[in-house]
């Protein structure tokens, strides 16, 4: 019981404070850190030409998985972008537009689509993936909040930020995720990235409680914002697409 509350005061604070002060610096580590990794990244093994699709953060658009998705193209995916605009967080572009948007892919895809999603774009897969599982190959998660239980998980000031863009208080959307069972992994499989030093959100909240046969946390080294530009998460990301759909392993560093 004491072990149970102590964890659970743990999951409600919000990250620490050098972490939110330090993200942008590391952000900006982490992109000219990868410039240099490129070559080697390349030389991971290639995909299959299936698609994959990539969705944004909170506040930002395609444009913020641009480099990302040149690099999958690179490596023999066919990288595609939401096409949807700025993510500001909306549930109805979780619950309609993004369907759309979702099948148009699909039927343009020659199977089953891998689903990559940055913070609250991971959370839009994991519901694209309880959706409609039998049409996605694999969702992979980085820095994504979805267990979240409380408001003060969440860096403050984004706090205010989500609330002003979308006119929901953060009680109000946990209590909408909460109905969608987005604590409920999707029954495929699926990789939660994840790093201690998150300065947006409490790191906590961006794993799987239980780990199944096809369910994985990993632990990388780097900042919320900069996962999108994160070697390490490109290394995990291209072992994790590479893959047999037949049989899906846990990723050994």
């Amino acid at each position: 019981m004491y072990e149970t509350l102590e964890v659970s005061q743990y999951r409600s604070r919000g990250p620490s404070s050098l972490n939110t002060f330090t993200e942008i610096p590391r952000t900006l580590l982490e992109m000219s850190t990868l410039l240099m990794a490129l070559p080697m990244l390349r030389l991971l093994p290639r995909g299959d030409n299936h698609t994959v699709m990539v969705l944004p953060g909170f506040m930002v658009g395609d444009e913020s998985t641009t480099v990302l998705r040149g690099y999958l193209s690179s490596m023999g995916y066919t990288a595609i972008p939401w096409l949807l605009g700025r993510n500001t967080g909306g549930l109805e572009v979780m619950q309609a537009r993004l369907r759309d948007r979702f099948e148009e892919a699909c039927r343009r895809s020659n199977g089953p689509v891998s689903l990559i999603g940055q913070s609250l774009g991971g959370i839009y897969a994991r519901e694209l993936a309880r959706w409609a599982p039998d049409k996605v190959r694999q969702v992979i998660t980085l820095g994504s909040p979805f267990g979240v239980t409380h408001a003060g998980e969440t860096q403050s000031a984004v706090r205010r930020v989500f609330e002003q863009q979308t006119g929901t208080t953060v009680a109000q959307m946990r209590d909408a995720i909460r109905a969608m069972e987005a604590q409920t992994t999707p029954p495929i499989p699926l990789t939660a990235i994840y790093s201690k030093g998150d300065g947006i959100v409490n790191w906590r909240v961006c794993r799987e409680a239980d780990e199944g046969h096809q369910t994985q946390n990993i632990e990388v080294w780097g900042s919320h914002c900069g996962m999108g530009f994160n070697p390490s998460i490109y290394r995990i990301i291209a072992d994790r697409l590479a893959q047999s759909t037949a049989q899906w392993q846990k990723y050994r560093s």
